[in-house]
């Protein structure tokens, strides 16, 4: 899907609430993100689009992978190792 696409999309589907920039990302490695064209982007704003691990950070990666094949989503009202 291209930029364009993914803005239209936004258009019709989206509350406006807020102001976007016009930077459409579609991954990312450590610092770095792309756009769907491949332009590559180096990410300042840690805490605002991604962590502080960056994007794809391997050991968060097999982190979360292997806790979504156990148990991705339970109610508080429960006790639960994680």
């Amino acid at each position: 899907m291209t930029s364009q696409e993914l803005q239209q999309l936004d258009q019709a589907y989206i509350a406006h609430t807020y102001a976007r920039f016009s930077l459409c990302v579609d991954r990312g490695q450590g610092a770095t993100c792309w756009s769907p064209e491949g332009k590559r982007y180096i990410d300042f704003s840690s805490g605002i689009g991604v962590n502080s691990l960056g994007f794809c950070d391997a050991d968060w990666v097999r982190a979360v992978s292997e806790q979504a094949g156990k148990l991705q989503h339970i109610s508080n009202l429960y006790y639960t190792e994680p």
